[in-house]
């Protein structure tokens, strides 16, 4: 079953892009190839179970366990040990990935307090874009009662654009909300 982002691309943004940048093969076109959600959980040093809620939510968000990453290095001042657990991570591809990104788009960014559209500065030079939500609780599927800390994460959407302004393009076909460059 082919989700609803995915017809949307293939049926109207290749089209579209294949005439805005010139390309003579769909397999130029650039396309999503995954979406990377991280939460950093530095809080986690003193208490553990903030790990086992962030790993319930970010499988309630995404329909996929996360991973537990671990800290690669001891750092005294911080009171952090090599090993120890500190944030979580997941990687969705193909369908969930279609899924969580329409689910974004459509549902989660419009419910930010005072949204303005993201910014469009997140682009890393090679079409892949990273931006960061201060709050977990703007996803439907988190219940507001049964949050014990607002947890902000890392969104990074991995395309196969070469360029920034490939990637920019393709995201916003797919409807993603960038904010508009302030005219001085």
């Amino acid at each position: 079953m082919a989700t609803r982002l995915k017809k949307k691309y293939e049926e109207t943004i290749v089209p579209a892009l294949m005439k805005e940048f010139g390309f003579t093969n769909k397999m130029q076109v650039p396309h999503l190839e995954k979406i990377v959600l991280n939460m950093g959980m530095g809080a986690a040093v003193q208490n553990v179970k903030l790990i086992d809620s962030a790993v319930s939510e970010l499988t309630a968000i995404t329909g996929q366990k996360p991973m537990v990453t671990h800290a690669k290095k001891a750092i005294a001042t911080f009171k952090l040990r090599k090993g120890m657990p500190i944030g979580v991570m997941v990687t969705l591809r193909k369908d969930k990935m279609y899924e969580f990104l329409d689910r974004l788009i459509n549902v989660a960014l419009p419910r930010v307090r005072d949204f303005k559209g993201i910014s469009p500065k997140g682009f890393d030079g090679r079409g892949n874009y990273t931006f960061g939500l201060k709050e977990q609780i703007i996803f439907p599927e988190i219940n507001y009662d049964k949050v014990d800390q607002v947890k902000g994460m890392n969104i990074s959407i991995v395309t196969s654009a070469e360029k920034d302004e490939h990637g920019r393009s393709l995201l916003k076909q797919f409807g993603m909300p960038f904010r508009q460059p302030e005219v001085k």
